[in-house]
């Protein structure tokens, strides 16, 4: 898989991708990380990207023909992909979520532009295939976002992890259980007896029941989410 970064700062992915599953993946050829500096597409001598809006109003707004050339060129070295999506990271965006990042991890080639500045030139909209939030707050760019969405698909690029971790940290509809290791008792605190009891079944059990518990308690929504009925 291909996930092709379409960013004014490509400066600032170096170090969050160059550590830990990310770069392990890349290294087993699993998966390729490109940078394209929106800047290269720029006006004029001076590489300009963005203008003042229409209608008055503070900040700069990215300039729809620039960024429209830089999805294109983006788009068109990668033709040989049969499955190509290009992703707006934007507040108006549906919430990125776990089911979102699997149907991402099954694409040959994904292009995540990451907005700047006041803003982008709304038709942009017209030349994204969707738009992603990562949720209800505010951020510089779009930057962060794509490093957050990024790490959240290639871990589940088959074997980027084992299939059993996988598997167990699916996030919906519960949360994941609690995890404990040595020492036994810290101050006052212990490990939970059922897992020194060596009863593997039991302690399913036991993790099953807790992880419900812990979705109750702090995620209920995720309980409400799996009982929608979905359409056909």
């Amino acid at each position: 898989m291909q996930i092709s970064i379409v960013t004014l700062f490509p400066q600032m992915f170096t170090g969050p991708f160059d550590h830990s599953m990310v770069k392990k993946s890349i290294d087993k050829n699993l998966a390729k990380i490109e940078f394209v500096n929106i800047r290269d597409f720029g006006r004029g001598k001076h590489k300009v990207v963005d203008d003042k809006p229409y209608g008055g109003g503070r900040g700069m707004i990215l300039r729809v023909d620039v960024l429209e050339k830089a999805i294109n060129n983006t788009k068109n070295k990668n033709k040989a992909a049969k499955s190509q999506r290009v992703i707006l990271l934007d507040p108006h965006g549906k919430t990125f979520n776990q089911k979102k990042a699997e149907e991402f991890s099954k694409l040959e080639n994904l292009i995540l532009i990451c907005g700047h500045y006041e803003g982008i030139d709304r038709r942009l909209d017209y030349f994204v295939d969707e738009k992603i939030s990562i949720g209800d707050f505010i951020v510089s760019g779009g930057e962060i976002p794509a490093m957050l969405i990024t790490d959240a698909i290639i871990r589940l690029i088959k074997g980027s992890l084992s299939e059993e971790v996988t598997n167990i940290e699916s996030f919906s509809p519960y949360l994941e259980y609690p995890q404990y290791t040595r020492p036994k008792v810290f101050k006052s605190y212990s490990v939970p007896t059922i897992l020194l009891s060596g009863n593997h079944k039991k302690i399913g059990e036991w993790r099953k029941t807790v992880a419900l518990q812990y979705t109750m308690s702090y995620r209920p929504d995720l309980l409400v989410k799996s009982l929608r009925p979905t359409k056909d």
